[in-house]
């Protein structure tokens, strides 16, 4: 598809999502806001989540597909309102990859690897942030995020603005710390204070992955998919035993656990 079909194609998508809102249009669509349609935004991005994790094309395909609907259904809605349109939408991000990328496009020195190019677009966007009268250099980090995700994201646009530890063994010790902290507060019974320890030492270990340079919201839903198969093949050696879950003796659920474990192990070294 050449440069004019696309922009006749997208002009198409721009004419038919005006049509569904129109007065001759889908009387669902007509009734969706901004605010209606945050849950269909949502669920649209962890399906491409999930399509991504597949690998799959054609899912990809369609799932990318979904996704930009809910930008070209929003923008329509801001059209309506006489608020903005697509184009600025366009015209906005074209504006901001330029500017987050001086040594493409302004001529600057080229970074020497990814973890500058980082370092430097957070310096960008905190000057970016101080000329527009925002009050934090760490930005809008949407408070929706999972918490995780959210914290591996404030802790990174920390540490590109210096507040940073200078090796991971202050991590470590960090770690050991916060552990002695919780298991005090465990002792008081006092659940406020526990939790407060527990989140210390969640966002300690969130710093641990960054620094090692793995994702902690996407490892621990890994986490959570091996436990809940390994969990499964408890069941079903239960079933086939004909023996109730609440019967059965913690080194025999053990032990299927552990079952469960080297079939993974195997089917890992076939693939």
């Amino acid at each position: 598809m050449n440069d004019k079909e696309t922009e006749r194609k997208f002009g198409e998508l721009l004419e038919v999502m005006a049509r569904l809102r129109s007065d001759t249009g889908c009387p669902w669509d007509r009734e969706q806001t901004h605010v209606s349609l945050k849950p269909c935004l949502l669920e649209e991005t962890y399906e491409l989540l999930d399509a991504l994790d597949n690998g799959e094309p054609k899912k990809i395909q369609e799932e990318l597909g979904d996704v930009l609907l809910q930008v070209i259904f929003h923008s329509q809605i801001a059209t309506e309102e006489n608020r903005f349109s697509i184009k600025e939408v366009i015209r906005q991000l074209t504006e901001k990859l330029v500017r987050g990328h001086p040594y493409v496009f302004a001529g600057e020195p080229l970074p020497q690897d990814s973890a500058a190019v980082l370092k430097q677009r957070m310096h960008i966007k905190a000057e970016e942030k101080k000329n527009s009268g925002e009050s934090s250099l760490l930005g809008n980090v949407p408070k929706s995020m999972p918490a995780l995700a959210r914290a591996q994201s404030i802790s990174r646009r920390a540490a590109h603005l210096g507040f940073e530890w200078p090796e991971i063994d202050r991590v470590w010790d960090k770690v050991e710390e916060e552990i002695r902290e919780l298991k005090e507060a465990a002792v008081t019974g006092d659940k406020i204070r526990t939790g407060e320890e527990l989140g210390d030492l969640l966002f300690t270990m969130v710093n641990i992955g960054r620094f090692l340079d793995v994702e902690s919201e996407e490892v621990l839903a890994q986490t959570v998919d091996r436990f809940t198969r390994r969990f499964h093949h408890i069941e079903a050696k239960l079933k086939q035993a004909n023996k109730p879950f609440e019967q059965s003796s913690l080194d025999e659920l053990d032990e299927f656990w552990e079952e469960a474990k080297q079939i993974e192990a195997q089917q890992k070294r076939r693939s």
